[in-house]
């Protein structure tokens, strides 16, 4: 696996050296490849993998660059060392916002999440300690969520007066309902990996040293089908999950039309006759 830091642009310094194969800088965010996955690792565990603007910015660059990239085909959202995934947003940097700015970092957030959660790609949260606030809020926008059997999922925001800023008052009532939604939000719960599993909130809990493990595990399968018709897919259900029955039944079918129309179905279908295992090219 290669393994190379991004370096921040706006917010600190691009002062960098160079060390074996990685490039050093103060970057939050390191990336790793895994033949077609892509591993994006929040670096900021002295605050718990906490969320700042450069960390934020830092991630839409990648995700720009990975939606343009035809060779990644699934990835995995994780934070440095076993306390936290993420623990939500910086509270040092978050005391010191004028109130325009906090407006930029929650409209930065949400566009960030939005852009991980429409990518095409699946993305999978390896949960590893605490998600919280904005963590759960990252998690929430992958398309898959395993945690480790230390976890702990929360919105802690009305403690502090706040309220979730980067969807999570969105995305988890479609999740998990409204009624438990309001309850996590409202009370500030934090839920263990088990009861996340209990309300669907995650696909699976797993013992800590094996989550990297099940993450990829469930990445290569993922990596094994057609990307364009695992894009396609996610498209009908986002899409359809917006809308009525009957409108989001012409979704699919339209979709379903442009999936039938690709190489890669000609060659699904011909693998399956011919008793043999699909390649599929994402043509």
């Amino acid at each position: 696996m290669k393994s190379v830091i991004l370096m921040k642009r706006n917010f600190t310094s691009d002062n960098a050296k160079a060390d074996g194969g990685k490039i050093m800088s103060e970057s939050h965010l390191v990336v790793e490849r895994k033949g077609p996955i892509e591993v994006l690792k929040i670096n900021r565990p002295q605050v718990l993998n906490a969320l700042n603007f450069a960390l934020l910015e830092e991630l839409y660059d990648r995700l720009k660059i990975i939606a343009k990239d035809q060779s990644i085909r699934a990835i995995i959202m994780t934070g440095e060392g076993e306390k936290a995934f993420c623990a939500g947003a910086d509270i040092q940097e978050l005391r010191g916002r004028h109130i325009w700015e906090e407006r930029q970092g929650m409209l930065l957030g949400q566009a960030t999440f939005t852009l991980l959660e429409n990518l095409g790609k699946p993305s999978i949260a390896a949960i590893n300690g605490y998600a919280l606030g904005g963590g759960l809020e990252l998690a929430l926008s992958c398309t898959f969520r395993i945690a480790a059997s230390n976890a702990r999922l929360g919105f802690p925001e009305i403690n502090l007066g706040l309220i979730p800023g980067y969807g999570g008052t969105q995305r988890l009532p479609r999740l998990v309902g409204c009624a438990k939604a309001a309850e996590m939000i409202l009370l500030g719960l934090q839920v263990t990996a088990e009861e996340a599993q209990q309300l669907g909130l995650v696909t699976k809990v797993v013992e800590p040293t094996r989550l990297m493990e099940e993450s990829f595990s469930l990445a290569s399968r993922i990596c094994e089908k057609s990307p364009l018709a695992i894009a396609l897919a996610m498209e009908s259900i986002r899409r359809g999950t917006d809308t009525c029955l009957l409108d989001g039944l012409k979704i699919e079918a339209d979709l379903g039309t442009i999936a039938y129309n690709t190489e890669d179905a000609r060659e699904g279908l011909a693998a399956f006759l011919e008793k043999r295992k699909p390649v599929f090219r994402g043509r």
